[in-house]
């Protein structure tokens, strides 16, 4: 059997969205569905059914991060610890330069439903097919947005065949790796402000993060609301 084509399968999914079309993709903290514009966006919208409120997150390397996040000097380096020195997925959430062309090129009502207050959600190290569309994503100046693969509030699915058929059927594309990493937790990323240390979502690796935190900075992070008893 061969290798998988991570670099192939990329590039097939980045053009497919470029020119407007939906992907479902491999992360490592499950499937999920982008876009790169206001149509694509909502297409995914509409058919995970999502509340209003729900926001898009931008799929991002540590160098988009660094260019449009505005983050003070611990909270780069509670990115840097978690995402490069542990090697850990993390959903960072922080004040955005709203005018960076990455940002400019989505429509008002498309960004609108991709930031709160200023601030934008980015997924970050997620896995080898993550960081070679963020790649292309940044190299070639096209913004990748959108969520989980799955009905809102169904569940983050780990493998191609467990996705609703309704999610599959908006795709132009879709990139089947198998098992993702981190099926275990039954969880897409975490989600923490790094400015506020606010947890937004408990999510996959939360222990191994909340333990990073506290060693590495002296700061605690609330309880997994699970082993609250």
């Amino acid at each position: 059997m061969a290798r998988p084509d991570i670099a192939g399968d990329a590039r097939r999914a980045f053009d497919v969205i470029r020119a407007g079309g939906v992907g479902i993709l491999p992360m490592d903290v499950g499937y999920t569905a982008l876009g790169g514009c206001a149509e694509a966006l909502k297409r995914i919208f509409d058919a995970k059914r999502r509340a209003p409120s729900k926001l898009n997150a931008m799929v991002a390397d540590r160098e988009i991060h660094r260019d449009i996040h505005i983050v003070d000097s611990r909270g780069a380096e509670i990115v840097a610890c978690i995402t490069e020195d542990y090697d850990l997925p993390l959903g960072a959430v922080a004040p955005a330069r709203m005018d960076h062309p990455l940002l400019t090129k989505l429509s008002g009502p498309a960004i609108e439903a991709s930031q709160k207050d200023g601030t934008v959600v980015m997924l970050l190290n997620a896995g080898p097919f993550h960081r070679e569309i963020c790649r292309l994503s940044r190299e070639e100046g096209h913004p990748l947005f959108g969520s989980s693969a799955n009905l809102s509030l169904a569940g983050t699915k780990f493998r191609v065949g467990d996705i609703e058929p309704g999610i599959v059927d908006i795709a132009d594309i879709v990139v089947d790796h198998g098992l993702r990493k981190y099926h275990p937790y039954k969880a897409s990323s975490t989600l923490l402000n790094v400015m506020t240390l606010e947890v937004v979502r408990f999510g996959s690796c939360y222990e191994l993060i909340a333990d990073i935190l506290e060693r590495h900075f002296g700061i605690e992070l609330p309880p997994h609301p699970a082993e609250v008893q």
